[in-house]
C-alpha cells in the first residue's frame, strides 16, 4: 500500500507501508532472513514477518515502568547474531527506588517466541522516579563495544555535567558490560569508568558513520537546540551549561550561553525543536542523490530531515513527508538499501523507496 508520493530535491519518492497493527513502536532492528524485530514502548517485542504479519509478544522480556516516555526502547543484534542469536534490549527498570536506563542481553529464540538467558549488562547508577529522557540508543562499534546514550532524566538535568552519574551521557562498555580499559575516564576517582562522553540532554538517534566508523549522534533540546554531533572520547556537550535551547514556557536563556572553548559545539541546531529521533546514514544508491546523506525522524516537527554532508560538516537540510503526519520514531536503512520508518502515530512500518 502507498501511502504518500512526494517529488524531493533529488528523486521522487514513495512510501509505502510494510506492517501496521503496532502500538507505540519504538526500534526497529533487522533479523538475517527478511524479518524485523520492533519494541512496542509498552513491553512487548515482536517479530514482523515478510508479509508485514506480527508475532505474538516474545516471551522472557524484562519487566519495565511503561509511563510517559518510559518503556521499551531500543533492540540492537549482537555482531554475530548469525552465531550467537544474541540480542540487545534498553529499557525503563523499575527499581525499589525509582527507574532506571538499563541494558540487558539475552538469546533470540525465533522458534519458541522467547527471550531467553537473560542477563542485564548495565543499569544507571541513579534510579529517581519519572517518566521522562531514557536516551537508550544503542550502537555497536567497529571494534564490538557497545555505545548506550543515557538521557538526563529532565528534572536531574544537572547531572549531565557530574562524572560520577551515569545521568546525561554515552557510556561504552563491552558485550557483557564491563569496562574497555581504553574507556577516557578509567582511573580518575571522580568518574565512573564507563563515561564515553558527558553533557547530553536526550540523545534519541545514534549511528556510525559508514566511512570513519565514529559515532555520529542527535539529542532534543528544550523548544529549540536539537544538536547533531560527533561523538568523541571525553568530550563534554555542554548541557545544560551550554545550550540554545530554551525553558520551556519561558523562553528564557538556560545556562551561560551557546559556545564555551572546552564544549564540543554541535555540526548543526534545529530552532525551533523538531523533536528529532532515529537517525540512519544512507550508504546505498536506492533513492538517486540520497547515498552519503544523513536521515534524522521527527516527532514534534512529523518529519523526515536528510542533511547534506561535507565530511563532517552539515551543509543543507531538506525537509520530506510532513504529508505523513506521523511522529517518526526510528530510521533505518535495511541490508537492502532501502530507507525504514516507525510511524510512532500509526503504529506502522513504513519504508521510502524511488518512485520510477
Amino acid at each position: 500500500e502507498v501511502v504518500l508520493r512526494e517529488t524531493t530535491q533529488q528523486a521522487p519518492i514513495r512510501v509505502e507501508v510494510v506492517a501496521e497493527g503496532l502500538d507505540t513502536p519504538w526500534s526497529l532492528a533487522f533479523l538475517p532472513d527478511g524479518r524485523y524485530l520492533v519494541t512496542e514502548r509498552d513491553g512487548r517485542l515482536r517479530v514482523v514477518g515478510k508479509d508485514g504479519g506480527l508475532s505474538a509478544p516474545v516471551g522472557g522480556v524484562p519487566e519495565v515502568q511503561a509511563r510517559g516516555q518510559s518503556g521499551l526502547l531500543d533492540v540492537a543484534l549482537a555482531p554475530d547474531f548469525a552465531q550467537s542469536s544474541m540480542i540487545y534490549l534498553s529499557y525503563s527498570e523499575p527499581t525499589s527506588g525509582g527507574v532506571r536506563t538499563a541494558v540487558a542481553r539475552g538469546v533470540l529464540d525465533l522458534e519458541q517466541l522467547k527471550f531467553d538467558k537473560v542477563e542485564r549488562i548495565f543499569a544507571q547508577n541513579e534510579d529517581p522516579s519519572g517518566r521522562l529522557h531514557w536516551g537508550s540508543r544503542l550502537v555497536f562499534a567497529r571494534d564490538g563495544t557497545l555505545f548506550i546514550t543515557l538521557g538526563d532524566r529532565y528534572n536531574h538535568r544537572d547531572q549531565a555535567q557530574v562524572l560520577s552519574s551515569h545521568i546525561g551521557k554515552i557510556v561504552r562498555v563491552q558485550p557483557d558490560g564491563t569496562v574497555p580499559p581504553d574507556n577516557p575516564f578509567v582511573g580518575r576517582k571522580d568518574a565512573v569508568p564507563e563515561v564515553w562522553s558527558y553533557g547530553h540532554r536526550n540523545i534519541q538517534g545514534a549511528a556510525l558513520h559508514p566511512r570513519t566508523g565514529v559515532l555520529w549522534t542527535h539529542e532534543h533540546g528544550p523548544q529549540g537546540g536539537d544538536e547533531v554531533n560527533i561523538g568523541e572520547a571525553g568530550a563534554n556537550y555542554g548541557w545544560p551549561v551550554i545550550t540554545h535551547g530554551r525553558e520551556y514556557g519561558l523562553g528564557t536563556r538556560i545556562g551561560e550561553g551557546t559556545e564555551r572553548a572546552d564544549v564540543k559545539a554541535a555540526l548543526h541546531v534545529w530552532i525551533p525543536s523538531i523533536a528529532p529521533s532515529g537517525m540512519a546514514f544512507v550508504t546505498h544508491d536506492a533513492i538517486p542523490g540520497w547515498n552519503g546523506s544523513l536521515l534524522v525522524g521527527a516527532l514534534r516537527g512529523q518529519l523526515l530531515a536528510r542533511l547534506t554532508l561535507d565530511g563532517d560538516k552539515v551543509v543543507a537540510e531538506e525537509r520530506m513527508l510532513t504529508g505523513l503526519h506521523a511522529r517518526l520514531r526510528d530510521v533505518r536503512e535495511g541490508p537492502d538499501g532501502v530507507i525504514y520508518l516507525l510511524d510512532e502515530s500509526n503504529g506502522r512500518i513504513l519504508r521510502v523507496v524511488a518512485d520510477k
